[in-house]
């Protein structure tokens, strides 16, 4: 009886692992597209990249996009930078592999000249970080160019408002003719909503540019009110329908990055409302 019961003990627990590793190989319909759906840290700047960590693991997600400036938490000196020694270097990433959470990407920055911009890359190469995010001077465009080659890291020029040199796609199209494909956009869609663009109309216009995007859902603009703040996916005015449908025409692949900017200091259930939006309309939509 002792070995019967031990082979069905055995036989329990081969068949529950085989269903763990089933559950753990399928994936949603946006993750097989090859869209990855992070966080920009600095939704919770107003916290330690640690617990930014922790709030990523929290909700589920994967991937990180760090900004520069953040503490780093407990146990480690300084912010987070790209001018970090080694060791500092080490716990950053052990502490996000403990979470489960890789750092994919970082920005949103500007370097003064080519020797930040090189340290950048260096950085960036050593962290093992797949997207740069920022916003180039001009005259910088190509160097940047030749960095991303050399390093192999993609380069996502992001859209701050005006007078930001790249609050419009033409002028980035512009910007960027003759560059290699390492140098692409970081569509933030709530900026071009907040300068009177469309969304969809803008993803059009960057097709094949697209490395990533700063993806939210913004407020009706009020006469009186200086800011359209960011508020739970779907209850916006923004199109994220028509949005991601054109990504979903552009076969993009890449990396979407959770930044709500709103309910600082308890925004962890509203992102969870945005990602289960966002999973219900890739499932519709994919």
């Amino acid at each position: 009886m002792a070995i019967k019961e031990l082979v069905v003990k055995c036989i329990l627990i081969v068949f529950s692992f085989a269903l763990s590793l089933n559950g753990a190989a399928q994936k949603s319909h946006f993750e097989k597209a090859g869209w990855k759906l992070g966080v920009q840290s600095y939704t919770f700047h107003k916290f330690t990249f640690q617990e930014a960590v922790d709030k990523a693991q929290q909700l589920g997600l994967k991937y990180i996009e760090v900004y520069y400036g953040q503490p780093l938490g407990e146990g480690m000196e300084g912010t987070m930078d790209f001018r970090m020694d080694k060791n500092t270097r080490k716990q950053v990433l052990k502490y996000a592999k403990s979470k489960k959470v890789k750092i994919v990407a970082s920005g949103v920055v500007i370097c003064k000249d080519e020797q930040e911009w090189e340290q950048l890359f260096r950085f960036a190469d050593a962290m093992g970080i797949e997207i740069i995010t920022c916003e180039p001077e001009y005259k910088h465009l190509k160097y940047v160019d030749s960095l991303a080659n050399k390093y192999k890291i993609d380069v996502a020029i992001h859209n701050h408002p005006k007078p930001s040199n790249y609050w419009n796609p033409d002028m980035f199209l512009e910007a960027v003719e003759g560059l290699s494909a390492r140098i692409g956009a970081c569509a933030d869609v709530g900026h071009w909503e907040r300068m009177g663009l469309d969304a969809v109309e803008c993803l059009k216009k960057l097709d094949g540019r697209v490395k990533a995007l700063h993806f939210k859902d913004i407020k009706e603009k009020v006469e009186g009110e200086a800011e359209q703040h960011d508020v739970i996916w779907g209850t916006g005015i923004l199109d994220i329908n028509g949005m991601l449908t054109e990504l979903k025409r552009q076969n993009f692949e890449g990396l979407f990055s959770i930044e709500y900017e709103h309910n600082w200091y308890n925004s962890v259930p509203d992102i969870e409302k945005n990602i289960s939006y966002f999973t219900d309309m890739t499932n519709k939509i994919l």
